[in-house]
């Protein structure tokens, strides 16, 4: 089970002992989603075999009906997924492949299904290769067999298949610059669904008619289907004309490769077709079921606290700028620790979701850093009262790190060592601010994503 590998020095950095006491909480609520997150003890809980009928989310499907069963994934939870899957199902899988990130802490043990490791977030050769072999495998399902795909966050750039006239380079390099751009989740798969060959219900195209059930863990905010791994098993609402939108919108058109230009002015003409949409029939023996998302994440963390203290749990909905983010979540606590000077009691406040961060700077950082140091300012010499921010699946941004912890006197803490809060932010730099104070969470790659879980508390 994942925890928090440094959490002793993360207490003691707190220094007084309500500082030490309110991180501690902090950490013990993380580490409750951290359970919660777990990708085999999800699909346990949520997926059952009794006799010959498969139960999902306590619907059943009786196995019987199929000659042949087919198991396909990509994402940095699915590894352990179909572990689970094959020691529930055993030599009822007739083969398999699944996509992970080659960064795993812990390798999956299979036997009847391939793993396939390539690279995340950047597409890689690898990743092509992989991602051609479960085109091969879905097509090869006939109408009496049944295909199971697990999809987890992470998906989309582990399972790269451009269409055609445009390069993997050319696909990698228009999403980093919508994601530096600050384009949220749902913009970036609606540009990646229309420049795939696999994605944006494509799977499902190229399955039909084998009936496929598919397990999946969100890491989208609001758990939209076409988005989570940009939904290569799910019907496609938006269209070439988004796509060309939210590229202008981002000033990342006139910068794209003039294949991607291209398709999508072709799409826009009907000269390439649209990715299938609701009424598509290939989606008729198509069914999707969410085993497990953020809420659930957040609210283990909830469910904890709440055996010490008032503990709120606001929403899994938390989007928009980073840094602001964390100036709200700084901004809840200031006020519960004004609160709690008057004898009101201790409170925590939990929500999560998927920020994004307007990258200006050159520095290193994540999401996470920047709504703790926004946070930090914010709670800038307020007493008893910490704000803190990890990413479920151990990784905040490209570093090493899940995310940072900030009490009342961080700021003062970095002031003290020559650091200013306000230019690491900046120049994106938090990384390296929260390095110096030794503030970063690290858990490892965890090998789930449920998004991630921020957490203030004031004692």
């Amino acid at each position: 089970m994942f925890r928090i590998k440094n959490r002793d020095k993360l207490i003691s950095n707190g220094g007084t002992s309500k500082n030490r006491d309110v991180r501690a909480l902090i950490l013990d609520g993380f580490e409750a989603s951290l359970i919660a997150s777990d990708a085999s003890m999800i699909l346990s809980s949520k997926v059952k075999l009794v006799g010959d009928r498969l139960s999902v989310n306590r619907q059943d499907y009786d196995l019987k009906k199929f000659e042949r069963i087919f198991v396909v994934g990509t994402g940095k939870a699915v590894g352990s997924m179909a572990e689970k899957l094959e020691n529930l199902l055993e030599d009822r899988i007739e083969k398999g492949i699944v996509m992970v990130p080659t960064n795993l802490e812990k390798k999956p043990l299979l036997r009847r299904v391939k793993l396939v490791e390539t690279h995340h977030p950047t597409p890689s050769q690898m990743g092509l290769r992989g991602a051609r072999q479960i085109t091969e495998l879905v097509e090869q399902a006939g109408k009496n067999d049944l295909i199971i795909a697990l999809l987890s966050g992470g998906g989309s750039a582990l399972l790269p298949l451009p269409a055609e006239g445009i390069s993997l380079v050319d696909k990698a390099n228009v999403s980093m610059a919508l994601m530096k751009s600050g384009a949220n989740i749902h913009e970036l798969n609606v540009v990646r669904k229309h420049l795939s060959h696999i994605k944006g219900g494509w799977m499902a195209r190229k399955a039909y008619p084998a009936r496929m059930i598919n397990l999946i863990l969100s890491d989208v905010v609001g758990d939209s289907l076409d988005s989570i791994a940009s939904g290569p098993t799910s019907p496609d609402p938006s269209t070439f004309h988004d796509a060309e939108n939210i590229l202008k919108r981002y000033n990342v058109w006139k910068t794209a490769s003039e294949g991607i230009r291209r398709r999508i002015l072709d799409g826009e003409e009907g000269i390439v077709q649209e990715t299938p949409k609701p009424d598509d029939r290939c989606f008729t023996g198509v069914r999707n079921h969410i085993i497990g998302n953020n809420k659930d994440a957040c609210r283990a963390a909830v469910n904890l606290l709440s055996r010490r203290m008032k503990a709120h749990y606001l929403n899994s909905l938390l989007e928009g700028e980073a840094k602001l983010a964390g100036a709200f979540m700084g901004s809840l606590v200031t006020d519960s620790s004004y609160m709690n000077s008057r004898k009101i009691g201790s409170e925590a406040y939990v929500c999560g979701g998927e920020t994004t961060v307007t990258v200006k700077g050159s520095g290193i950082g994540g999401r996470n850093m920047e709504i703790a140091l926004g946070a930090g300012l914010k709670i800038f010499r307020s007493k008893g009262v910490a704000v803190g921010s990890m990413g479920t699946d151990g990784i905040d941004g490209v570093t090493d790190a899940a995310g940072a912890i900030v009490d009342g006197d961080t700021v003062l803490r970095g002031n003290t060592r020559g650091l200013d809060a306000l230019d690491s932010l900046e120049r994106n730099d938090t990384y390296n601010y929260f390095k110096a104070l030794g503030d970063l969470i690290f858990t490892g790659t965890t090998g789930t994503n449920l998004n991630d879980v921020c957490i203030s508390i004031a004692i």
